[in-house]
This record gives structure tokens, sequence and C-alpha cells, in this order.
């Protein structure tokens, strides 16, 4: 059985809520922010990739790298409970995609998930 899909963060205050008060994990690929929820349902996650990283074209094409990595990570994990930021770097765009899979899974362990 796969897991749920998670729902989406889209609100400033969420994104900033789980950089101020979650757990963060940076590794090569990207930094992830992991805040713990008391609700009970489905794992929210939310992507940005700042301007510093490139121009709008390869911000996007960063963001879309991480929602695929995420994307299929998290189809085999049930992670319920917690709000997810995954945070584009600079190596994110060049990281080869087994290597960034790999460093969400890092990541993941890291903040304990």
């Amino acid at each position: 059985m796969t897991a749920p899909a998670p729902q989406r963060l889209k609100r400033r205050a969420e994104f900033l809520r789980a950089a101020a008060k979650g757990r963060k994990a940076a590794v090569h690929g990207l930094v992830l922010q992991a805040l713990p929820r008391d609700d009970g349902g489905p794992a929210r996650i939310g992507f940005t990739v700042t301007k510093k990283v490139g121009n709008a074209v390869i911000r996007n094409r960063t963001r879309r790298r991480l929602k695929e990595a995420a994307r299929l990570l998290l189809r085999e994990r049930t992670i319920e409970n917690v709000d997810l930021v995954l945070i584009g770097r600079d190596a994110t765009r060049a990281r080869p995609f087994t290597q960034l899979m790999d460093d969400l899974s890092r990541a993941l362990a890291k903040v304990g998930l």
C-alpha cells in the first residue's frame, strides 16, 4: 500500500513557522526543515528556492527536481503529523538525481523521520 500524498504548504506564515521552530538538516543537495504537528493528519510539504540560486527558469527547474524527489521518496514512506520545507541549494540543480534522493533520505533521518 502506498502512503497518502502529502498536502502542500502554501502560506508564508507556514514556512516561517517551520523555519523558526522546526528541526533543520542541511545536506549537500538541499536543506530540510521539519516541524512536528499534533493534528494527526498527513505530512504537509513546501518547496522554496532563493534568488541566489539563479533566475526564474533555474529556480523552477530546481524546485521541480525537489518535488519529484519528494514525491518518489514519500510514496514509499508513511510520514504523518509533520510540516516539511525543502529548500533548494545551488548544488541541487547539478546533483545527480539518485544522489539528490539519497540527500533527502539522509536529511529525513537527521531530523528523526
